[in-house]
This record gives C-alpha cells, structure tokens and sequence, in this order.
C-alpha cells in the first residue's frame, strides 16, 4: 500500500460512549397497572424527576384518583388511552392479569416503546418462586403479543415502598435493561437514570430476561430475612 492509499482510507469512528444517553425529558411515560404499589411509585418517581406521567387503569375513575394523590401533574385514565396518548409505556400489572391486559391493547400499543416490569412469581408457604411462561418470560410474552410494538424490559428489582416513600430523597440501585434495539434501551437506561441515585444497565436482549425477572423471588427473600429494601448495584461498570 502506498502512502497516497493509506492516506485516502476512511478512519474508523470511535466507539460510542456507552453512558452517552438520549435526552428523554419531552417523552410522555405511560403506567400500565399504575394504581398498583409498583406502578404507583414508578409513576411518582418519574413525576417527582419532571416526566410527564399518565397512569393507567381498567377503570378510569380509580386512576384519575391515584393520580390526584401523586400530585407532580400525574394524570390518570383508563389504559387505553393512557396507551394511546404515551410515547413509552411502562406494564406494571399483576401477573395473572398481563397477557389480557396486553392482547386488549395491541391496537393501542402499535409504535410505540413499551417495558414490560412484570415478574412472574408464586407464592407457598416455602416463599416467593419464579415462575416460567411459555414464551420464555413476560417480556418475551409481552414482545409476542405485540407485534407492532418496541418492546424492552426494565425496573423488575425497585422497592415499591420506597419508590413511593416522599421522604426518600433518591433510590440508589441499578436497573437491569433488556431489549433488542440499543436505540430503545438508551432511551429506557436515560429514563431510569432521571429518577436521582438511579442508573440504568444494559443486561441483554430479551432472551435473557427470565433470569431478571426471576432474581425478584431471590430480593424478596434477603428483604424477609433482613427486613430491608434491597435492590441491586453492578459493580466495574
């Protein structure tokens, strides 16, 4: 190779700074299931970091209530139209609930980023276990079902008690973000990263989110044991 040759070969760009996150602030967040504990506090941790917040419901009356509690410009409606005027969704509904919840929302959930937080769990007189849905896990289901939709999956591990504790000044845990395009899972990790002592963590695609979910059985039994809010940090990143 000549000299003139090395010169025309294009440079090869940097890598991308992997903490280099979009602006999310303009973005209208959606809550599926958002008069539950875990819902309910998502929704108020976002509000309280300035995100616009709609919370959704089976019935609208319940939300609109939820809403007023939550102050911060929270408002509530029923989950179709919470799914149709959000540009994320966030799904915080019960498990046994979240397959209709989801089909009856195809329509309405077509184009847009939706994250799916639901764990997939039982309950018996040994603790809390995982479960495992047919598709793989409930992100997995929640990408099956809709088609139309972005789907990622994210906020499985927070305390919904001190989500939703006003005298808790930030939240210092990671969040494990799970998603197939690195476009959307920025914009998930940058959401999280809103709410302060919060850091999203890319953790994969969504084939792996089975073991995300189910770590959840495991938080919940070191809080039994403990009695703590426990939740997680990665450590070299």
């Amino acid at each position: 190779m000549t000299s003139t040759d090395s010169a025309q070969t294009p440079a090869k760009a940097p890598a991308k700074d992997p903490w280099d996150l979009p602006d999310v602030s303009g973005y209208v967040v959606g809550v599926l299931g958002g008069t539950g504990p875990q819902g309910k506090g998502l929704a108020y941790r976002l509000a309280r970091a300035g995100q616009k917040v709609i919370i959704g419901s089976r019935a609208a009356e319940r939300a609109r209530a939820a809403a007023e509690e939550l102050g911060h410009g929270v408002e509530g409606a029923d989950n179709a139209e919470t799914a149709r005027r959000s540009d994320i969704v966030i799904v915080a509904v019960p498990w046994d609930g979240h397959g209709d919840t989801l089909k009856a929302l195809r329509d309405e959930l077509a184009g847009k980023l939706v994250v799916d937080c639901v764990n997939p769990l039982g309950f018996d007189k040994k603790g809390a276990y995982a479960l495992r849905p047919e598709e793989g896990s409930a992100a997995e289901q929640a990408a099956a079902l809709l088609p139309d939709s972005r789907v990622a999956a994210a906020f499985h591990h927070l305390s919904a008690v001190l989500l939703q504790d006003p005298e808790v000044e930030q939240i210092d845990t990671d969040v494990m973000v799970l998603g197939e395009e690195r476009a959307d899972v920025e914009i998930v990790q940058a959401l999280a990263g809103r709410i302060p002592g919060m850091r999203g963590v890319f953790a994969g695609r969504l084939r792996n989110a089975h073991q995300v979910e189910s770590l959840v059985a495991n938080l919940i039994s070191v809080n039994r044991r403990y009695k703590a809010h426990a939740g997680l940090r990665v450590t070299d990143v």
